[in-house]
């Protein structure tokens, strides 16, 4: 591994374990620091990455029902997010060739897709 890949990697553990110290500490629904959808601002309806701030936030402190009626599209994909990172850049492609091809190939961004908009749209029904 090269000097700049082990920087680069470092420089992302450093971004990611101060993001998840912040979002463990500060809850986002009480505090203004954290952004506001923007989508929400402008239109008034929510879009499928609403409440995903305080979802994440409730599942560092391990209250999986709460992070589901904040988003539920962030506990049911993270985990196959996190498979993902594994599966591309944690040395999971060559351990797992057929699986990678399978869940993240075309066909599974079109049925994720699907998802995700079929959510957006019936969460501003219902």
């Amino acid at each position: 591994m090269s000097f700049k890949h082990k920087t680069v990697i470092t420089v992302v553990a450093i971004l990611v374990a101060t993001a998840v110290v912040i979002f463990f500490y500060i809850d986002p629904s009480t505090y203004p620091f954290f952004p506001k959808c923007p989508f929400l601002v402008v239109t008034g309806f929510e879009c499928p990455g609403c409440g995903s701030q305080r979802s994440f936030h409730h599942l560092l402190h391990l209250n999986v029902i709460g992070a589901f009626r904040q988003n539920p599209l962030v506990v049911i994909f993270g985990p196959y997010i996190l498979f993902g990172l594994y599966i591309e850049y944690l040395g999971g492609k060559n351990k797992f060739p057929q699986v990678r091809k399978i869940l993240f190939g075309k066909q599974a961004a079109i049925i994720i897709l699907v998802i995700i908009i079929g959510f957006w749209i019936g969460r501003n029904i219902f």
